[in-house]
């Protein structure tokens, strides 16, 4: 199986058309878990210019100390402030969603404030960077497994479950859960981030067939990996030398995230211009300027946490499909159980599906060789 290949097309997809919502009798009601994400702002401010009301979770801490993405979150507020049909829209509550009291807090004022809940955008996650050995390496790692379930897994949970009777009740709903094709596809370096993915979407896909009869629908959107990681927190773990490149061929996300983390560092700071004859590559002066880049810090001997420093500009084209994507879906009658985002994703999900195909084949007598058929004896 190949994992997914970063390229640098995914990272800088076309800007599609302009959102087209379907359509509705009345504004709906946006949830968002995960208010100060890129993906969520941009989300958000189409929505509200739609003239559909906005709920946005943040979280406490981050909020009030400044940290994070606080800052940009801090710009669409006074953006909200200022634009006169989005100020009454918008609702931000505090929201832990590891804490199943704040899920229910946050659910209740949003309730309290525009009457009910028309689409949950699970949106919470964060990436863990480092091999099944890596973050076996000391307690501080192992413990870092854990917390990436927390947050990717039981914080998407836990809103889901606080939402359910609000939804149950008016007979009507969409919970959409934003993963990546890297809850399809299996990611060397990744592995678990990759299991958070697969279990919260294992769990969607089993609360879609409890919640059909209640009219709530259910879907799983999954966008480009570079999407959802490079737009959230990453932490990455020492590496070891046993997986380093130049020892173990895999593609590691590690060296693949590294690579894109340089680009986006040298597009932020481009070497001055050369001067006629002088030779190509940057002086030594030059790289002194430029080192160490954020890449690096993906391969520190420390446990390291850190936001890609996207651009403004970066930023809105990395997310710009998927925003896109939940416009479409949000609120629609019959939305799609799972959606694909990106012609790239698409393609590497196809490729995975044919080898489980051709493998089923290859293997279908030994599938079959021990069936009992009707009328024969069970040997027990």
């Amino acid at each position: 199986m190949t994992p997914p290949q970063s390229a640098t097309s995914s990272s800088k997809p076309q800007r599609p058309r302009s959102p087209k919502f379907p359509p509705h009798n009345a504004p709906r009601v946006w949830f968002i878990t995960t208010g100060t994400s890129p993906i969520a702002i941009a989300l958000a401010r189409q929505v509200l210019e739609h003239g559909d009301y906005v709920v946005a979770g943040v979280l406490p801490i981050e909020f009030e100390k400044h940290e994070g993405r606080s800052e940009e979150f801090r710009a669409f507020l006074e953006d909200v402030k200022r634009t006169e049909r989005w100020r009454e829209r918008l609702r931000v509550v505090g929201l832990d969603g590891r804490s199943v009291g704040q899920c229910q807090a946050a659910i209740a004022e949003a309730i309290e404030a525009f009457g009910r809940v028309d689409v949950l955008l699970g949106c919470t996650s964060e990436a863990v960077v480092g091999t099944v050995e890596e973050l076996a390496q000391s307690s501080r790692t192992i413990s870092l497994v854990q917390e990436q379930f927390e947050t990717n897994f039981f914080a998407n949970v836990n809103v889901i479950k606080a939402v359910l009777p609000n939804m149950r009740q008016v007979r009507n709903g969409h919970v959409i859960m934003l993963t990546g094709i890297t809850a399809h596809l299996g990611t060397p370096g990744l592995g678990m981030y990759c299991s958070s993915q697969w279990a919260i979407e294992g769990y969607c896909d089993s609360l879609a067939y409890e919640i059909a009869p209640f009219n709530i629908k259910m879907s799983i959107v999954q966008p480009n990996m570079e999407v959802n990681v490079l737009t959230n927190r990453i932490t990455s773990v020492p590496p070891l030398p046993q997986y380093s490149p130049d020892v173990n061929p895999a593609p590691l996300a590690r060296e693949i995230l590294s690579g894109i983390l340089d680009k986006i560092d040298l597009s932020n700071h481009p070497y001055p211009e050369m001067s006629p004859g002088q030779e190509k590559s940057p002086s030594s002066t030059d790289m002194d300027v430029h080192m160490p880049y954020t890449g690096d810090l993906l391969s520190s001997p420390q446990i390291t946490s850190l936001y890609p420093p996207l651009s403004q500009a970066f930023k809105s084209a990395l997310v710009a499909e998927t925003v896109h994507a939940l416009t479409a879906i949000g609120g629609h009658d019959n939305p799609p159980a799972r959606h694909i985002v990106g012609s790239e994703g698409v393609t590497s999900v196809k490729e995975k599906l044919k080898t489980v195909s051709e493998e089923l084949e290859d293997f279908i007598e030994v599938s079959g060789a021990v069936d009992i058929r009707k009328g024969e004896d069970a040997a027990f």
